[in-house]
């Protein structure tokens, strides 16, 4: 056989074995932290944490060397421009920044400084490297979609010799206020300053420099150290890590040396700051400058592949987005910090600094943070509220919002590595059948393809993937395949030939193609910013091409980091080269990005005339993933804390704009117990990403494996996922028109109620009023849920009306079979209760209304939208969306939720075959005792008038009283009437 396959064969037995060698250790040891660095092991965090630690050690005489040039400032249609001059020794040497402040129409402002002698490429590279001389400048390129529009009524209000005022906003009740000497800006609304930056002097692009070599100190002769004697520090800076640095036996060289970007951006009166995922820590973010219960290190954001990671950490995962929003009582700011670079932020907070216009047990907080970039542009978008849904919304325009899904992807998907064979499929999807579980999609991981090598199946195991596919879209059901994007390095296979040949992988620091180790042994990356490698990409995925796919056959983007086993923190060398000749430490945390992207681009349509909205799950994204699909938490573990920690992990996502996540369900390491497995499906049933997924060496564990009372309580939590999925559907179409989260933490829902800013094991469902608090502790059999106002809460289950207090906690009983869940008192969700084994069989069935009336039992309201759950046809007016409300106590009405006109849009196919979908049943929680000698209601509809039956229900041991109207026969996309 050729060399080139003995050495990967040699290799893939050589990872078999390590896998398996890796196996017989506990999960305690499978993360090794000294495996990732810290902060002092990261050269340019170092140096800036040292910035910052000089400048605090020398007080109020720190002088930071930042100055605008007063003659360069300039200020015209919405934004201002200049030049800051970085002093850089006692000489009065200088480096020019050119710094670009630019106010858009949404409210939003923008900062960015770039360095002048980079943007011209005025610069010489070390070891002949082909790299790009800028600095990187194309992260908007793959972020933002919109939202830039200059705000030209911005007007410069204060022209003074060392300080400028612009006021902005859509209200003009925005101001920048720019002081030359040093250069900061103070970001105020309404007059009070809510966020500053380099109030603190930290701001610091570490400029361009030629190497100079210093010859090392003489020894005279016979001159030793002596026994204990501790080397002399080199005097001025330190250079150790400015043009190359070591780490676990790699070494990076850097071509373009020193090059980080540091800024102090201070949150006036704000006590919480969130944000900035993905880390395993609480909601609320933690300071970082230790103390006690604070992290020693800062924030890092790096994507990279940390399998079985610890909790309570400021340590890096698989995704980054640089999206900090900072809340106190009835006001959100916010700052999203586009750079693609490894990036570090310290956290600490400041009391005693008054801001005599906040209100509330935060007022005489700031929140201090210190961003640090390895390379990049200084580029700041800043939000300033005052409300979060005001702060998403205005994300959401910039980077854009979550993708409208395929309905199939908010049911339950069953995965583990890996199903053996195309008949091992065939049983699992028989037996979910057999035991009445509904689940839509039905995973594949690596173990599926010939070898390792993808867009191929196993010859032996998977003989008729057709077959296969067949036999899941008679009932409905999805396939899944994991597509990586390392290329199995092997004479023969024709992807990584054509990879080759049309020069469309990454390239190491000489210009050739990089070779490293992952699943497959030696492998290749395809460059997926390159427009080449993403149009060769998507050829691969027609049905033609990818034989034994079909129509039903979606996509899973794993180790897109990317994760490279032998590589630096088992990734890629930052010295890599990409399309265009950037470094892969520019656009690192990009990398999944354009992946994932790559992917999706590619599904959209696999065949002439085809075009469907893609479903593709990533595991490594940045800002902007959203648009593409969904994402997950990684390589938990099996075990309770993992549990716990998915919570304040997918609050996290939601508010920082990807809200479409989930969690391994079970935990992806390790055997959990029948508790944890049962709790963690009752959990996950709130993840808008369901999921389960467990390792190759972890037991069997579909749900009909669980064995009763377990499968049966497995089941329920599953049923109430599908009779829900309609309000589900709802809460992903707010989420894609306005980058609202769909599960929201208290802080979000209630901005007024300080009691509530920190908890974070509990969430709302979109709009619905549906209030959950899952059990996460081993043999807790009840909980207490944190009450955010005055509103009546009634069970979900039993319509118990709960005894709460505004600001308090209400202690509920949770038995194994029994979910926390309650409804808050004024809304309206729907709902449909024919229990069916896939979303596709619910299609055209009819709807449920649960209305839960307000404590003064006369009034609710909630939404309803759908489409056909497939196509774009929603883009052009073919869906329903739909306003209830119940007022007065006694009418509940329907009409079009954005107030269009009857046959404003002409129906398609998916609209005609909905004239056949119904109201069936109207349930009234909470309903009036006037109602108690009812037996029918008043229904009027655009067909006419009629009566439904209805039954009252009187209010009974702290039961509310309730209403179910039968037969209720309204068209569910048409208005209509119910008297009561």
């Amino acid at each position: 056989m050729p060399s080139s396959t003995r050495l990967s064969v040699r290799w893939t037995a050589w990872l078999c074995l390590f896998i398996s060698f890796l196996g017989l250790f506990s999960p305690a040891f499978a993360v090794k932290e000294n495996d990732f660095k810290k902060c002092n092991q990261s050269g340019f965090c170092k140096r800036n944490r040292a910035y910052a630690d000089t400048a605090v050690a020398t007080g109020s005489s720190w002088q930071s060397p930042y100055n605008v040039v007063a003659d360069s400032a300039h200020f015209k249609d919405g934004q201002f421009q200049a030049t800051i001059l970085k002093t850089i020794n006692d000489q009065g040497e200088t480096v020019r920044l050119p710094v670009t402040v630019s106010f858009l129409k949404n409210g939003a402002a923008r900062v960015t400084v770039d360095e002048e002698k980079r943007q011209k490429k005025d610069i010489e590279l070390r070891h002949n490297s082909k790299a790009r001389k800028e600095r990187y400048n194309e992260a908007e390129k793959w972020v933002i979609v919109g939202g830039t529009a200059l705000d030209t009524e911005a007007k410069l209000t204060y022209e003074g010799k060392s300080q400028w005022t612009i006021k902005y906003g859509p209200s003009s009740n925005l101001e920048a206020v720019i002081e030359f000497s040093p250069f900061s800006l103070d970001f105020k609304r309404d007059g009070a300053s809510q966020i500053k930056f380099n109030d603190r002097g930290l701001l610091n692009m570490e400029h361009w420099r030629p190497k100079v070599d210093k010859p090392a100190p003489e020894k005279k002769e016979g001159e030793e150290a002596k026994e204990g004697e501790t080397p002399e520090e080199p005097k001025g800076e330190d250079e150790s890590t400015w043009w190359d640095e070591t780490f676990g036996g790699n070494t990076d060289s850097k071509p373009r040396g020193p090059e980080s970007v540091a800024l102090d951006i201070s949150f006036v009166g704000y006590d919480h700051v969130y944000g900035i995922p993905s880390h395993t820590g609480p909601l609320s973010l933690k300071e970082t400058r230790g103390g006690d219960g604070n992290y020693a290190d800062p924030y890092r954001l790096y994507n990279l592949d940390v399998f079985e990671y610890i909790l309570d950490s400021p340590m890096t995962l698989y995704g980054a987005i640089p999206f900090m929003q900072a809340h106190r009582k009835d006001s959100t700011v916010g700052v999203f910090w586009l750079n693609s670079a490894e990036t570090w932020i310290d956290i600490t907070k400041a009391k005693g600094h008054t801001n005599p216009l906040a209100l509330g047990i935060g007022a005489k907080t700031n929140t201090q943070t210190h961003w640090i970039s390895e390379s990049g542009l200084l580029d700041v978008f800043v939000f300033l509220g005052p409300t979060p849904q005001d702060i998403t919304k205005t994300y959401g325009e910039l980077t854009g919002t979550t993708a409208m899904p395929q309905e199939f992807a908010i049911g339950y998907h069953q995965c583990r590595w890996n199903y053996i064979s195309d008949d091992d499929v065939k049983d699992v999807d028989r037996k979910m059948d057999k035991f009445k579980i509904p689940y839509d999609v039905i995973w594949l991981d690596i173990e599926y393809t010939d070898g390792k090598k993808y867009f191929t199946w196993d010859p032996n195991m998977f003989k008729d993937p057709i077959s296969m596919g067949k036999h899941l879209d008679e009932r409905g059901r999805k396939l899944v395949t994991i597509i990586d994007p390392h290329i199995k390095n092997e004479e023969g296979y024709h992807v990584v030939s054509e990879l080759k040949s049309k020069d469309l992988a990454v390239k190491n620091k000489d210009g050739e193609i990089f070779d490293g180790w992952c699943w497959p042994g030696s492998s290749h990356w395809l460059d997926a910013f390159n427009p080449t490698a993403i149009s060769w990409w998507a050829s691969l995925f027609k049905y033609d091409a990818f034989k034994g796919t079909m129509e039903n056959t979606w996509i899973w983007n794993d180790m897109n980091e990317p994760s490279v086993f032998n590589g630096p923190e088992t990734t890629m060398p930052k010295d890599n080269l990409h399309h265009g000749g950037w470094e892969h430490r520019d656009l690192h945390n990009l990398n999944g990005l354009t992946f994932h992207n790559a992917t999706a681009s590619a599904v959209v349509s696999r065949k002439k005339g085809e075009v469907r909205r893609p479903f593709v799950l990533t595991r490594s994204f940045f800002a902007g993933s959203q648009r593409l699909g969904a994402m997950w938490t990684g390589d938990n573990e099996a075990s309770w804390g993992h549990l716990g920690g998915s919570l304040p992990m997918l609050l996290s996502q939601g508010i920082s704009g990807f809200p479409f996540s989930g969690a391994d369900v079970g935990g992806f390491f390790g055997d959990p117990d029948k508790d944890l497995q049962t709790r963690w499906y009752q959990a996950g049933a709130f993840y808008p990403f369901f999921r389960g997924h467990a390792h190759i060496d972890a037991r069997r564990r579909e749900p009909y494996l669980a064995g009763e009372p377990y499968t049966a309580i497995i089941t329920a939590a599953l049923r109430l996922r599908y009779s829900l999925l309609p309000a589900w559907y709802t809460a992903f179409y707010q989420a894609h028109r306005d980058g609202t989260p769909i599960i929201r933490p208290m802080f979000y829902t209630h901005p007024t109620e300080e009691g509530g800013f920190d908890v974070d094991d509990q969430l709302f469902v979109g709009g619905t009023g549906i209030l959950v608090k899952p059990i996460v502790e081993q043999g807790k059999e009840e909980t207490d849920i944190f009450i955010p106002d005055d509103e009546v809460y009634y069970d979900y289950f039993t319509y118990e009306v709960l005894p709460t207090h505004k600001g308090k906690r209400v202690t509920v009983s949770a038995p194994l079979d029994k979910i926390p869940v309650l409804m808050r008192g004024g809304h309206i969700f729907p709902r449909r209760d024919k229990p069916r084994r896939s979303s596709a069989l619910m299609r055209w069935d009819d709807y449920t209304l649960v209305v839960a009336l307000d404590r003064d039992g006369k009034s609710a309201e909630g939404e309803l939208y759908a489409d056909d759950g497939d196509s774009f046809e929603f883009e052009g007016g073919q869906y329903i969306h739909r306003k209830f409300v119940l007022a007065g106590g006694h009418t509940l009405t329907s009409v079009d939720a954005e107030g269009l006109e009857k046959g404003s849009v002409k129906e398609g196919d998916w609209m005609k075959e909905m004239r056949k979908v119904n109201v069936d049943r109207v349930i009234v929680v909470g309903a009036p005792k006037e109602w108690k000698d009812k037996k029918e209601v008043t229904v009027e509809g655009e067909d006419g008038t009629w009566t439904a039956e209805m039954d009252y229900n009187p209010a009974a041991k702290g039961r509310a009283a309730f209403a179910v109207v039968r037969k209720v026969g309204a068209r569910i996309g048409g208005d209509f009437r119910i008297v009561f």
